[in-house]
């Protein structure tokens, strides 16, 4: 591709790497196998445009309207643009359950994440009943950083591994504020993987009390190495898109990836939330009303 725009992931070049862009499989929608398929070999589906623009903005339009109530937004700008007051910050990640997120207009995100077209993918993908996890992660990223290369099963591992994480962009996200990439078939490389993927940010060392949360600490979940480094172990390409108000990517718990840097004066607005069959077993710490997350209710003692 020609680097028209910058592509980063904590100050490295992306174009170093071989970037490239995801390939549309909205022409799949309707082939369930055929999805299955390509999620296991590529480690993740893209659809451009499945939710309409509509849609997404009205979801956009909540948040903006709670980051100007709450002072974030620059008075000079239409709120809808997430342009930042100077020397203000968004939260840069705000999780919970919706209604304790946002009291007024919660719906409005629920109805498109958890409703309707959403979980009729899932159930199509998942061939029966799907379940999503209660706890919404919602990425406000500032101008800057974004998040480091990592998988989600460290996070999310203690039911079923057979979880869906799904990424969407609420409102045009260019590539110069960056957004998700994805390590292309990084989801089947269990022989260099397979240790990471069954390790819990959550866990510690009962028989050393020192050493107390000592992975999460030193690790935080986080894939060491940069991203050509990673890139060169792994094999694949690294994935991206332009992305546009009403695209997702769906991606397996195993997939490398993570996000690249905010170029703008604006905030970048996302959320992950996952799927998973109904039937399967789930991880506590993302269920009910109030989810433990990682909080101190969430550790676990293992013996090292």
């Amino acid at each position: 591709m020609i680097a028209t725009s910058p592509i980063t992931l904590r100050g490295e070049d992306m174009y170093d790497c071989g970037i490239e862009m995801m390939d549309d499989c909205s022409s799949l929608l309707d082939q369930p196998e055929a999805m299955r398929s390509r999620l296991q070999k590529n480690g993740y589906l893209f659809f451009k445009g499945f939710h309409s623009r509509d849609e997404i903005m009205a979801g956009r339009k909540v948040v903006a309207t709670k980051l100007q109530t709450d002072g974030v937004l620059s008075s000079d700008a239409d709120p809808m643009l997430l342009e930042i007051a100077e020397g203000k910050q968004a939260p840069g990640f705000d999780g919970g359950v919706l209604i304790n997120l946002f009291p007024n207009g919660w719906e409005t995100i629920h109805n498109t994440l958890y409703a309707g077209k959403r979980m009729a993918l899932f159930q199509t993908i998942f061939g029966e009943t799907p379940r999503h996890y209660d706890y919404t992660w919602l990425r406000l990223v500032n101008p800057g950083p974004a998040t480091a290369i990592h998988a989600d099963s460290v996070y999310m591992g203690r039911g079923t591994h057979e979880v869906l994480t799904c990424w969407t962009p609420w409102g045009d996200t260019p590539l110069e504020m960056g957004g998700l990439i994805v390590l292309e078939g990084s989801n089947q490389r269990g022989d260099m993987l397979n240790g990471y993927w069954n390790s819990d940010v959550d866990a510690f060392c009962a028989n050393t009390p020192n050493k107390k949360d000592g992975w999460a600490t030193n690790h935080g979940g986080a894939i060491r190495g940069s991203a050509k480094e990673i890139h060169t172990m792994l094999g694949g390409r690294w994935m991206t898109a332009d992305y546009e108000a009403g695209d997702l990517v769906i991606f397996p718990i195993h997939t490398v990836h993570g996000g690249t840097d905010n170029h703008t004066t604006r905030v970048r607005l996302s959320s992950d939330t996952r799927y998973q069959r109904a039937s399967a077993s789930v991880d506590e710490r993302w269920i009910g009303q109030s989810p433990p997350a990682h909080g101190p209710n969430a550790k676990r003692g293992m013996i090292c």
